[in-house]
């Protein structure tokens, strides 16, 4: 195995990933990893940004027979999911699906190979969702270098985009060309790379806005697209940031934090009056009474991703201090990861070693440390801030809260979207956009966290919009994806991201294949190849990835078939029984129940859109002991038999 450092040029045949320090965590994971990007390589599809949504979308592209190189600009892949976020966001287990749901299951058994069926380290897994960050690294590692038409490119930064006028569409764009520099060596050669179809999956949408593509940052007014949870006026205000640290209690891989660069004991001195009122009771806990919040469950092997805590008197998280990152250029980023930095690790050396911080409140403080065995390459932290909110496209469909809404009629599914590519089943969430009142003891402002039923995301989401200036014919977005402020606070999520690059990987093989506008992708044959893949783009509780008739049950929904057949329990969006945590048991009333008998009602409504997409087409019969199940598998059959016949 030939390895090279960052800051010499990468030999033809090297490890794609290698870390600044050479940590043998990393070396180990990634022995295997992929192919390493070769000048002379000439890829079909470029993807920029290995985050899960990059990850999803490199991986999905050259399974569709395509060659594909992958950039990263840092030296991790993964995005959050290897930066800390463990704790996957999502609700229920039906939410979670496609290629992330395949990554999931993996964790799992890596887990169960290691440790046994029996152990902790299964059961802290929960299913394979909470992986320490270093096996998350490992499993996508194995799944990139399961791949050999994929080849990647680390620590690269985009640094230019050329476009030209496409000749096949009146007034649009095609990206011709994009230009990387290696982030450790500024000085050194570019690296120019030209393909047929760009994927942006970065989280700050860097990509789309080099090549003109229309964007905002910020919030929309309320008015604009008739959202509750928007501001009066819009602004340009971003949910807040921090870092997803990992920690531990075990003091057998307990690290003791240091003091960050630039610490002052003075900015933290609020924090004091605090405890000793009361009002904060623990450093780190999953309570609104605590410093910083400890995810349950925790994590496999003593370990705990630790994250801002909603509502709480004191925030990881520092909005406001972020509104230059979206179109900041490397300083400007640097600046605001360094104070971010210096506040979130402040809190727990402050927590932890200052003479005013009484002394029981500190000893507990200091049974808490970094991991040891994490992020070795970087003193045993994240290599990444979590920015929940850049730039966002504006394109052919712009997702708002409305999307999450329900149904009409009463029905217990949100809003119907014949052209969903993805689902989610969060609900829309915001860490907070302001800050009244100083660091301690304040609020944020623009916080909210409202409860929906699972969401159906459109493929528009994904395109730019040719209809306004600056379209662009060969790009794909499912990272900064269209959307307002309030409705990518639904989308942001990595389970989410990761569906939303499986739909972009799998359209850009199809345009690649077609020759076609992104734009221009059949959404129809797009759905069929990812529930071929086991990606869902409609939330049914009962059939899931892996069932035999998970494609059928897919395309059924897909087309409208199991809107309107119930009505909310209680109230719209209302969740299963609790399991730990914020996760539940599937969504009541979204079960496709194929066992079930076809009833009267049912069946007429099934019959009449049948008829309305297939007229020609005789629908089969509905026997008194006819289940859901067998009549949709012989409508399925009968359309697919026709198809065939033409």
């Amino acid at each position: 195995m030939n390895l090279a450092c960052p800051q010499r040029k990468y030999p033809r045949q090297t490890v794609a990933f290698v870390c600044m320090l050479c940590a043998s965590v990393i070396l180990s994971a990634t022995t295997n990893f992929a192919s390493a990007y070769d000048a002379e390589t000439n890829p079909t599809i470029v993807v920029y940004g290995a985050t899960p949504a990059g990850l999803a979308a490199a991986m999905t592209a050259a399974d569709g027979g395509h060659d594909v190189v992958l950039v990263e600009p840092t030296l991790r892949i993964g995005g959050l999911t290897t930066n800390g976020l463990s704790h996957a966001d999502f609700r229920s287990f039906p939410g979670i699906t496609g290629l992330f749901q395949e990554f999931t299951q993996r964790v799992d058994r890596y887990y169960r190979q290691k440790y046994g069926d029996d152990s902790s380290q299964v059961r802290l897994a929960f299913r394979g969702t909470q992986g320490e960050p270093s096996v998350n690294l490992i499993i996508f590692s194995e799944m990139l270098a399961e791949r050999p038409r994929l080849r990647v490119l680390p620590h690269h930064r985009l640094t230019d985009v050329k476009v030209a006028a496409d000749a096949s569409h009146q007034s649009a764009n095609r990206i011709v060309s994009v230009t990387f520099q290696d982030v450790a060596d500024p000085a050194g050669s570019l690296v120019a790379i030209a393909a047929e179809i760009y994927i942006d999956a970065s989280y700050e949408g860097d990509l789309l806005a080099a090549a003109g593509v229309p964007y905002r940052f910020g919030r929309e007014g309320r008015r604009e697209y008739s959202e509750s949870l928007a501001p009066a006026e819009a602004d340009d205000q971003l949910q807040g940031y921090n870092f997803r640290l990992i920690m531990t209690t075990n003091p057998r891989n307990r690290v003791a934090p240091k003091a960050p660069p630039g610490y002052d004991r003075n900015q933290f001195l609020g924090l004091v009056p605090l405890i000793e009122s009361g009002e904060i009771e623990k450093p780190f806990a999953f309570s609104r009474r605590c410093i910083i919040k400890a995810h349950i469950p925790g994590l496999p092997n003593d370990k705990y991703d630790m994250n801002d805590v909603s509502r709480g008197l004191v925030r990881k998280s520092l909005p406001g201090e972020n509104r230059q990152w979206p179109d900041g250029d490397p300083k400007a980023r640097q600046r605001i990861f360094n104070e971010h930095r210096l506040w979130n690790e402040g809190l727990v050396y402050f927590a932890q070693n200052d003479p005013d911080v009484p002394a029981a409140f500190r000893q507990e403080a200091q049974r808490w440390g970094w991991c040891q065995d994490e992020f070795p390459e970087n003193d045993h932290l994240p290599l990444q801030l979590y920015v929940r909110e850049a730039r966002r496209m504006i394109g052919s469909y712009v997702f708002s809260q409305q999307d999450t809404a329900a149904a009409e009629g009463n029905d217990a599914r949100a809003k119907f979207q014949r052209d969903a590519v993805a689902m989610g089943d969060y609900g829309l969430n915001c860490h907070g956009t302001g800050r009244e009142g100083g660091r301690f003891g304040g609020r944020h402002t623009g916080e909210f966290y409202q409860a929906v039923a699972p969401y159906q995301i459109p493929y528009g989401v994904l395109t730019p919009d040719l209809s306004a200036p600056g379209g662009v014919t060969n790009l794909l977005v499912p990272g900064a994806v269209s959307s307002t402020h309030v409705g990518f606070c639904a989308l942001r999520l990595e389970p989410i991201w990761s569906s939303l690059g499986q739909a972009a990987g799998a359209a850009a093989a199809i345009a690649a294949t077609e020759g076609a506008a992104v734009q221009g992708v059949p959404v129809a044959k797009l759905q069929q190849r990812l529930h071929a893949a086991g990606a869902a783009t409609l939330y049914i509780s009962d059939v899931l990835s892996g069932d035999p008739d998970f494609p059928v049950t897919q395309w059924w929904g897909a087309l409208g078939g199991f809107h309107g057949l119930h009505q909310p329990l209680q109230r719209y969006g209302e969740r299963g029984k609790n399991l730990v945590g914020q996760y539940f048991e599937p969504f009541p009333n979204h079960a496709a129940n194929l066992r079930d008998p076809l009833d009267s009602a049912t069946g007429l409504r099934w019959l009449q859109l049948a008829k309305s997409m297939w007229p020609n087409i005789q629908t089969p019969e509905i026997a008194a002991n006819t289940t859901r199940g067998q009549w949709l598998r012989r409508l399925h059959q009968r359309v697919a038999a026709a198809k065939n016949d033409r």
